[in-house]
């Protein structure tokens, strides 16, 4: 049973979230300390240099000690991970080389992956991210905003919101090697039935990327009842989830026609003072140095209401300014950080500029398939229920057993999962 849902009082009740079609899902990580990560690994090997060498007080104060972690708690090494279990003031151990995260959407910077540092790790995530795992983050929520609702990513996800309440990551799969996908049992056969093709979890991904849609209980995922319609979407969001992995699981870096490709006009000063842009050139200044062209729609792409060039600036700048990324001063372990403006770091920002300029290319035909959306008839929630997929099986929330994984546990004992 299909049913026209309209966009009035009481109509999103009826749709399905996407907590009702990837059910399991990890709350954010929460590391507890800002100096864990950073743009670039070389602050964080010296920050990590740094609370070695220091002693007692002074090492407790760079730690930034927590209810959850201080250089006295030991803690278990994250799955994959050989690290020191030991309190880190007794025994540190080698240095453990940083990893390539999300943090935040469209944001990619290094984390020490060491368990003692940080204060809820969410190991969960940790066990099932491998090459083939590909990860839904959710979007904080902010009233009229127009931002997409969710984004994918191959990185470990931290899952920090630039604004509003942090959503849920839900992992593609369940179990390493693309085993088990997380599916709401029976919907994967459900959907493939009635739009007489086969639907995978990767389907159900890149359709929720064209068409879910913000709100206060998570994004919103309509599915329709006409299979054309359907075929749609999923190419469309096929085309945003190899934009958004940017080149990993196999695909190719973003890559914008020739004529429209962002280039260095003026290099960029060791210690840009501020960013701004300048609409009819299609520049984006940044201290003396300028980019060009630059899209409107990629200076102008927001995620939860915030403009995500002008914040993905600001956590680079506002360190060696005297701020941390959090907000706070930067003091201590936070301050360490590169001296000027690396040159990897205007790659980065070139690559994030055709990223967007892309994604806003596209989002008319999201607009226009949203719109469609809003006319046609629709899978409710009350229609998954008839079918039996609805509501999810408690099992299917909580973590599969991954009993492949030795793990060791705080000082050093072996842990069991």
């Amino acid at each position: 049973m299909a049913a026209r849902v309209a966009a009035e009082a009481g109509g999103d009740d009826a749709l399905p979230l996407l907590d009702d079609l990837m059910p399991w899902s990890v709350r954010p990580l929460r590391p507890g300390r800002s100096w864990v990560t950073a743009p670039d690994a070389a602050s964080l090997r010296a920050r990590w240099d740094l609370l070695v060498r220091a002693e007692g007080a002074e090492q407790e104060r760079l730690f930034r000690p927590s209810r959850s972690r201080t250089p006295l708690t030991p803690a278990a090494a994250l799955p994959g991970r050989s690290t020191g279990t030991s309190a880190f003031a007794r025994d540190p151990g080698p240095y453990p080389e940083p990893v390539r995260i999300s943090h935040g959407p469209f944001d990619e910077q290094w984390l020490i992956p060491d368990h003692r540092l940080l204060d809820a790790a969410r190991p969960e995530l940790w066990r099932v991210a491998d090459g083939h795992q590909i990860f839904a983050v959710e979007h904080g929520y902010v009233p009229q905003d127009g931002g997409p609702a969710l984004s994918a990513t191959a990185l470990l996800p931290d899952g920090h919101s630039p604004a509003g309440r942090p959503g849920r990551i839900r992992p593609l799969h369940r179990r390493p090697g693309a085993q088990d996908p997380n599916l709401t049992p029976g919907l994967a056969a459900e959907l493939t039935t009635r739009y007489g093709t086969q639907v995978t979890a990767e389907c159900v991904l890149a359709w929720a990327l064209a068409a879910a849609r913000p709100s206060p209980a998570g994004p919103l995922v309509p599915l329709p009842a006409d299979a054309a319609l359907w075929a749609e979407g999923v190419e469309l969001g096929r085309e945003l989830l190899r934009l958004q992995l940017r080149g990993a699981r196999g695909g190719e870096r973003p890559r914008l026609p020739g004529g429209r490709r962002p280039y260095v006009r003026a290099a960029l000063p060791p210690r840009p003072a501020g960013l701004r842009y300048e609409a009819d050139e299609e520049t984006l200044f940044i201290g003396e140095g300028r980019i060009s062209p630059v899209p409107a729609g990629a200076w102008d792409f927001r995620v939860s209401g915030v403009r995500v060039l002008e914040l993905w600036f600001e956590r680079r700048t506002e360190p060696s300014d005297g701020q941390a990324a959090d907000g706070q001063a930067a003091e201590g372990l936070a301050a360490e950080g590169p001296r000027g403006w690396p040159q990897e770091r205007t790659s980065e920002l070139l690559e994030l500029i055709t990223v967007l300029a892309l994604l806003s290319g596209l989002l008319p035909r999201q607009q226009a398939l949203r719109d469609r959306l809003e006319e046609a008839d629709v899978l409710t929630r009350e229609a998954l229920h008839a079918a039996g997929v609805l509501p999810a099986p408690a099992w299917a929330r909580r973590p599969a057993s991954v009993l492949d994984h030795q793990e060791e546990g705080p000082e050093g004992q072996f842990a069991l999962l």
